[in-house]
């Protein structure tokens, strides 16, 4: 195994069977802070809460996200601010059910997604015209 740095790059790479790889995660630049937005295979789940977009493999993942990053005491805002949700005063544990009842079930997710590509929540019905 031959250890190489290139003084350019400073990526660590090595060789094996005359293939050089790459020791760093793939894709992830100086901006990192939006690497966590950027779907990876797998990834068709999407928390909605306001302008957070992450994307997850399950909806149990969005829900555990949604739950404690949005939804923790230290954080939660009162109300849910997901995309297209009515911002009704809630206490924090009926937030928890909504959260899991209304949003971060499959079929949510999935409707809430088809939404988000189309732009407008009104354009659902195929038009016939």
């Amino acid at each position: 195994l031959l250890l190489q740095s290139t003084p350019a790059t400073s990526i660590p790479t090595v060789q094996v069977q005359g293939q050089q790889i790459n020791l760093q995660p793939p894709s992830y630049t100086a901006a990192s802070q939006h690497a966590e937005q950027m779907k990876k295979p797998g990834q068709n789940f999407m928390c909605l809460w306001q302008s957070c977009k992450k994307w997850f493999q399950t909806p149990s993942q969005v829900f555990y996200h949604a739950a404690t990053e949005h939804g923790g005491k230290d954080v939660y805002p009162g109300q849910c601010l997901w995309e297209g949700c009515e911002p009704f005063q809630r206490q924090r544990f009926s937030f928890i059910t909504h959260l899991q009842d209304k949003h971060c079930s499959r079929d949510a997710l999935l409707a809430g997604l088809k939404q988000d590509e189309h732009g407008q929540a009104g354009n659902q019905k195929p038009s016939n015209k």
